[in-house]
């Protein structure tokens, strides 16, 4: 079957590399373009707070805003981690570890040419919690203040110092603010006081949406033009505060192409300098025509997320464990996916400071799950129904409907029979911040949608601590386990970076001893481009930086 559907889409990206051509305009030669297909299906949000999780940040996050912290994407061999960004450096107060002193980087402006500032900074902060500011966007909210869920409120105490509190001792607050972009409050002002409406809320939401239209951060990338599900064109911001990161192109166009072999057929023909997740079935004649592959492990983890609600046939922990053990991780990635995977035996491997000891082994084992599913009551002649909740494409979903079938045919050797409910990338994510009790799950007993492991709270915390149920954050199916908590709590409140990571190696053991997800890949990260596009380093991140990127 998976043979079958692999000629099938081989065949048909032969077809729409020939007949792409027509489908999207060239640009003119004057300048240095580069083009690029998202696996998104619409542009991520412009306004400073993407949507469509981290591609969202990759696209227009990264490009045209800075936060106050960042990260190093400067190398494909080390680590990412978090650096300077329009902050210099920050500390938490030695008496009060609720309260952090964060030194600015003096000298930058916005697009629009208005100062960066310690207002600037409580502006945006208040942007996303303060509910009456003028700016409060809740659209804006759950994309962000999940992400920072112990952030309080900000205080300026001169222009270039600002003094942020937390609601508990959080050691992971520098880590949590990359999430948090600077827009122009000078620029929304302009929108506000132009904006028609009945109130001030309504006078603000047409500002919001004004300003998607034309933003403006502090970031190595300025807006030029925006079409909503089209295209959105980026030119280079001569005068970014950071030299080494000025662009090297001209201008950067984002085009939406959710289906794998469509974005194929576009570089295969020439309308595209860069896709994101090649089909994989493609890359022969992507090598032979000389079409340039990059890859790298990930933090990054594809997986099911289990519902943990009463009724929920994951909150069998023999259940669990099959689903895990019924999986052959290496066929898959031999076979589906080309190579473009590395099997996840949890959401660290050996090797790194949070993978911990576990003592559950994630492998293969078909004997092994079976048995644990007769011991759960089920078998050739009664079959346990799980129905999982996934997407056509999107953000880190890798291939996702291809993949769901194989596991859909694994799992049935094991007693399984799994039902997939498909929906659109966005919605999917938008449902993950409500939690498997919400109508809006359909009724699914588990969620895929990938994630980040690059920082202890994307990682672990906001899935295992009960506290980051739904509407909080993203512990979509309600596990309640004191043991996370308690170790959530350790690491949260631990301050030196030694005693920090042993606590969430522990976090993370514990989690794979309870088979809290089903593990299945980590991402590598596969984009494929012309050998026109020089420059290019691919980080071991879910980021990248197009600063350094070339065209011959």
């Amino acid at each position: 079957m998976l043979t079958k559907k692999k000629n099938t889409r081989a065949a048909l990206i032969a077809v729409l590399a020939l007949t792409t051509a027509a489908a999207w305009p060239r640009e003119a030669s004057a300048e240095t373009v580069l083009r690029i297909g998202m696996t998104a299906a619409d542009i991520p949000r412009t306004l400073g707070q993407p949507d469509q999780g981290f591609e969202g940040n990759r696209f227009t996050g990264l490009t045209m805003y800075d936060a106050l912290t960042g990260w190093d994407l400067s190398s494909a061999e080390k680590a990412s981690v978090v650096i300077p960004g329009l902050a210099t450096e920050w500390k938490v107060d030695d008496a009060d570890k609720t309260k952090w002193v964060f030194k600015l980087r003096p000298g930058v402006t916005f697009h629009d040419g208005s100062p960066f500032n310690a207002d600037a900074v409580v502006w945006n902060v208040e942007k996303v919690l303060k509910q009456d500011a003028p700016q409060f966007d809740a659209s804006q909210v759950g994309v962000t203040a999940s992400r920072m869920p112990t952030l309080a409120s900000a205080k300026k105490i001169d222009d270039m110092t600002v003094e942020l509190t937390t609601k508990e001792p959080d050691s992971f607050l520098p880590i949590n603010l990359t999430n948090l972009f600077m827009a122009s409050p000078a620029k929304w002002q302009h929108f506000y006081d132009k904006a028609e409406g009945a109130d001030a809320k309504a006078k603000s939401q047409a500002a919001w949406t004004a300003f998607a239209k034309d933003a403006a951060g502090t970031g190595p990338w300025k807006m030029a033009s925006f079409t909503p599900r089209e295209r959105l064109e980026l030119v280079k911001n001569a005068s970014y505060w950071d030299e080494a990161r000025v662009p090297k192109v001209d201008k950067m166009v984002l085009l939406p192409m959710p289906e794998a072999n469509a974005r194929t057929a576009a570089l295969l023909s020439g309308q595209v300098d860069w896709v994101e997740a090649p089909a994989p079935d493609a890359l022969p004649e992507l090598k032979q025509r000389g079409f340039k592959l990059y890859a790298n492990e990930q933090p990054h983890v594809w997986p099911w997320q289990f519902s943990r609600v009463e009724g929920s046939p994951w909150n069998d922990i023999r259940v669990r464990k099959a689903a895990n053990l019924c999986v052959d991780r290496e066929g898959l990635k031999d076979g589906l996916l080309a190579g473009l995977m590395v099997p996840a035996t949890g959401t660290f491997e050996p090797g790194h400071p949070w993978r911990g000891k576990p003592s559950f082994e994630i492998k293969y084992d078909k004997a092994a799950a079976q048995k644990l599913m007769q011991e759960a009551g089920f078998g050739p002649n009664k079959k346990l129904t799980v129905k999982t909740q996934t997407s056509a494409s999107g953000s880190g979903q890798m291939q996702p409907l291809p993949m769901n079938e194989y596991l859909q045919q694994a799992l049935a050797e094991c007693y399984f029979d799994v039902q997939l409910d498909v929906i659109e990338w966005n919605t999917l994510f938008t449902n993950w911040r409500r939690g498997a009790k919400d109508p809006s799950a359909n009724g699914s007993h588990a969620t895929n949608v990938t994630y980040a492991a690059m920082d202890p709270f994307f990682a672990l915390v906001r899935f295992l601590q009960s506290g980051m149920a739904p509407p909080v954050s993203n512990n979509w199916g309600f596990i309640n386990n004191p043991k996370f908590d308690e170790l959530v709590k350790k690491a949260r409140q631990t301050f030196d970076p030694a005693a920090r990571d042993a606590a969430l190696a522990e976090l993370h053991a514990a989690s794979v001893d309870d088979a809290a997800f089903l593990y299945v890949a980590h991402d590598v990260g596969p984009r494929a481009m012309s050998p026109k596009v020089t420059g290019v380093v691919q980080p071991k991140s879910w980021f990248i930086d197009f600063s350094l990127v070339s065209m011959k």
